[in-house]
């Protein structure tokens, strides 16, 4: 099947990608512009993940401070060269980040990397709650496992929904512009301070 310039245009302006993936894209969709946006996404997150072992030492820092600076936040992002480093899309990415910290306050980018006795103080709370809300014995492991999930989407970053896009988590978002960039990209670090906080 053909598709027109025009289309192909339409579906680069709204996912970013390139001419020739767009085109594919709408022809394996049979014109279908909204299956084209998917298949897009889907082989976006395919391509992300191939990159993912790729090396990400150019990059920036973010600063970003909010409500006439009673947050702030300092973020590193990093990808593979100082080109993509220097572009408008992955600054644009960065300084998302940096708003999605500092409105939603995430204590951890990864899972990986809450400290264990954390995961087992925060499991056995939500198990004692279960058990004081009378649940029965034969579900407690997935209340449990569901309320283990809101808490990971409250404190790990990449869990977190998109403040912009809550249908799209912060590490779709991510995988989606590696597949825009064509590079690998990781959020290294972040420091959240808001006035009159107390320090850790």
């Amino acid at each position: 099947m053909s598709v027109s310039a025009n289309e192909v245009k339409e579906l680069r302006e709204v996912t970013g990608v390139g001419f020739l993936d767009c085109r594919k894209a709408l022809e394996d969709a049979k014109g279908d512009f909204e299956k084209a946006v998917e298949l897009l996404r889907e082989r976006g997150l395919a391509k992300a993940a191939k990159r993912a072992g790729r090396e990400a030492s150019e990059g920036v820092l973010e600063l970003y401070n909010h409500g006439n600076g009673r947050v702030g936040v300092m973020l590193e992002v990093n990808c593979e060269t100082d080109f993509v480093a220097r572009s408008d899309e992955f600054r644009e990415f960065a300084h998302e980040i940096a708003l999605q910290i500092a409105a939603t306050n995430p204590l951890w980018i990864t899972k990986n990397e809450i400290p264990s006795d954390i995961l087992e103080r925060e499991k056995e709370i939500a198990y004692n709650l279960a058990l004081e809300e009378g649940k029965p014995e034969n579900i407690l492991d997935r209340i449990v496992e569901g309320r283990m999930k809101k808490y990971f989407e409250e404190v790990i970053l990449l869990q977190q929904p998109y403040i912009r896009n809550e249908d799209l988590s912060i590490e779709k978002y991510l995988h989606e512009t590696v597949a825009t960039l064509g590079e690998n990209i990781v959020i290294r670090r972040f420091v959240r301070w808001e006035v009159g906080q107390k320090s850790n």
